[in-house]
């Protein structure tokens, strides 16, 4: 089972808000997840990013691949180097 760490679009339209999951890499995009690992508010100036970083660290030790924006996030969250 490949595992992924991705982001879970919510909110209203024209107003997204995202939630970093861990999530089966073959589930949908706002489908069925592991585990919450944070949040992604890009419509606040500066972008709201809160990822709890124990549970993202051990997600990635355990082999769960990151996507290209996730990435990123965690990058920003201090997550990852």
């Amino acid at each position: 089972m490949a595992v992924k760490i991705r982001l879970r679009r919510m909110g209203a339209k024209k107003a997204p808000f995202y939630r970093v999951v861990v999530a089966d890499s073959r589930s949908p995009r706002d489908g069925r997840f592991i585990e919450e690992i944070g949040y992604y508010n890009p419509m606040t100036n500066p972008a709201d990013i809160k990822v709890d970083v124990e549970k993202a660290k051990k997600w990635i030790e355990d082999g769960a691949q990151p996507t290209e924006t996730a990435k990123s996030i965690l990058k920003k969250s201090g997550v990852i180097d």
